[in-house]
């Protein structure tokens, strides 16, 4: 039996008691001040959360692969996190993956007990041919998921190191882990939707594992998204834009540069720093692995 009374993240919020005897605004303003609670509470793991971003980085620039899993919002978070890195960043669709308990159509439908299998978390990871060189992030807002929990089990057979997204300090999978990320948000608004303050908090720290473990890997100029990847209208002029920032130069000037490197931002962005042709742009990124700074000789 699930005893759910011990969990953080099932527990009746005091402060929302009588929600449902409000107006209209006064339920939105009380909402909106229960989220506030979620960036204090990020706040407070950002040191765990650097720790687990060093890994990911190390693992990734040695040939290895970021999985996420888990399973209802938490799951999804992961697939979010996941589909975005391709067109932001320009990695491999198998670079970042994410596992869902109930597979595909749980994105969509709750799959009836799938969470409930640590077997399927084992298989669903053999599927995907895990290994050593991978790292995991399991994520469950709860920190017992038992699908999560045999990923995890998993992930440490074959010494693969594990990272845990959790609203639970303490719980099963936060104690489990490698590193242990638990944001503390509180009680949610409506009891035990954790879709609510903890799907955001949980939302908060995978924006910052994925964003610095690229920024690491060199995929981010200054600020600049560099290694997008222009696959709509709204990306080419990203694109664009990104190169004129980066350089100074005008509109048309960077249109050409980019035209002339199949609409690569890196490389448009080091031809024009550096008055080099498309080739030697390309050899200057290759021996700097990717890093912009360093191949126009600014670090």
């Amino acid at each position: 039996m699930v005893e759910l009374q011990k969990i953080a993240t099932e527990q009746r919020n005091p402060n929302t008691m009588n929600i449902d005897t409000l107006s209209t605004l006064d339920m939105v303003k009380l909402i909106n001040r229960e989220d506030h609670r979620v960036a204090e509470a990020v706040a407070l793991v950002t040191d765990k959360i650097a720790e687990a971003v060093d890994v990911i980085a190390a693992r990734l620039s040695t040939g290895g692969r970021l999985i996420y899993c888990g399973a209802g919002t938490s799951g999804r978070l992961g697939i979010l996190d996941a589909v975005e890195c391709p067109p932001t960043y320009s990695t491999d669709p198998e670079t970042v993956q994410a596992l869902m308990a109930g597979g595909y159509g749980a994105i969509f439908k709750a799959v009836e007990g799938a969470e409930d299998s640590k077997e399927l978390g084992k298989t669903d990871m053999q599927g995907i041919g895990f290994s050593g060189k991978d790292v995991l992030v399991g994520i469950a807002a709860s920190g017992r998921t038992p699908y999560v929990l045999g990923c995890m089990e998993y992930a440490k057979e074959l010494g693969a190191p594990t990272v845990a997204v959790t609203c639970c300090p303490g719980s099963i999978l936060d104690s489990f882990a490698d590193i242990g990320i638990a944001p503390a948000p509180g009680p949610e608004v409506v009891t035990g939707s954790t879709r609510m303050k903890s799907g955001t908090a949980q939302k908060m720290v995978l924006n910052i594992l994925s964003t610095v473990t690229m920024i690491k890997l060199g995929k981010v100029y200054g600020n600049l998204m560099v290694d997008v990847k222009p696959t709509n209208a709204k990306l080419v002029e990203r694109c664009k834009r990104i190169v004129c920032e980066a350089t100074g130069v005008d509109y048309d000037t960077a249109t050409k540069a980019l035209e002339q490197c199949g609409y690569r931002a890196k490389v448009a962005i080091v031809m024009l720093k550096t008055g080099s042709d498309v080739h030697e742009a390309e050899q200057r990124l290759e021996a700097h692995e990717g890093r912009v700074a360093q191949a126009v000789g600014e670090n």
